[in-house]
């Protein structure tokens, strides 16, 4: 029922949102406007479906720039590191996402970082346009799982945003959102008021570490994200 009730005001809220990050990117291609106005979505969708965050480790946030590694089982996932996670960063994303009206427009003035995964030579090519812009200042936010999770276990990460981390010398941050999936069990449509986790670990150097190790350090902060999730 909530989910119903909320769906409308949401969208009215994204497409309001939306259309004032737009004219934001135009003026701001720094990016820096249109990532305080998805903030504020992001936090305005979450009251509306009724979810609270608890965030933790904060101090765990670097000065600098950092690649932070999140778990993904909802669709709420993103709105809630949007929404919490208090760092200035752009999200990594499949490239098809810049299809979609009016949110593909928004990432792209905003900065975000599209990956073509369908094509392995473009793939690393965006990957190493994302190394350039890392070292730069920019973080970002990964979700290497690659896709959502269909129950709350965490699934094997993929390497590559891993390789992304050591080329740019740049930090990994583990992240564990906690108890998203029983907010939302089954897709938007089932969602339910709760409370989840926003838990931010500590950070893991990549200093010494080269990209052909990315697999190591992919199991190594999957086991961190898992462990925060209450999982082995």
């Amino acid at each position: 029922m909530r989910a119903v009730l909320c769906a409308p005001v949401v969208a009215l809220e994204t497409l309001a949102f939306g259309i004032a990050s737009l004219l934001a990117g135009v003026a701001d291609r720094s990016g820096r406007i249109p990532a305080r106005l998805a903030r504020a979505w992001a936090r305005g969708v979450l009251a509306v479906c009724g979810v609270q965050v608890l965030v933790s480790g904060s101090e765990n946030v670097p000065p600098g720039p950092a690649v932070f590694a999140a778990n993904h089982g909802s669709a709420l996932d993103i709105p809630v590191v949007l929404g919490h996670l208090p760092a200035d960063f752009r999200v990594i994303h499949k490239r098809s996402l810049y299809l979609v009206p009016i949110v593909g427009l928004h990432l792209y003035l905003g900065g975000h970082v599209g990956i073509d995964r369908r094509n392995p030579f473009r793939a690393r090519r965006s990957l190493e346009r994302a190394a350039e812009r890392i070292r730069g200042g920019t973080s970002v936010v990964v979700f290497p799982e690659g896709t959502r999770s269909r129950d709350e276990a965490v699934r094997a990460f993929k390497r590559g945003p891993f390789v992304l981390a050591s080329k740019a010398g740049v930090p990994v941050v583990p992240l564990s959102l906690v108890g998203v999936k029983r907010v939302v069990p089954g897709g938007l449509l089932g969602l339910t008021a709760g409370t989840v986790e926003l838990r931010i670990h500590p950070a893991l150097s990549t200093n010494g570490r080269p990209p052909d190790e990315a697999s190591a350090l992919a199991a190594e902060v999957r086991q961190i994200v898992a462990r925060g999730c209450g999982q082995a």
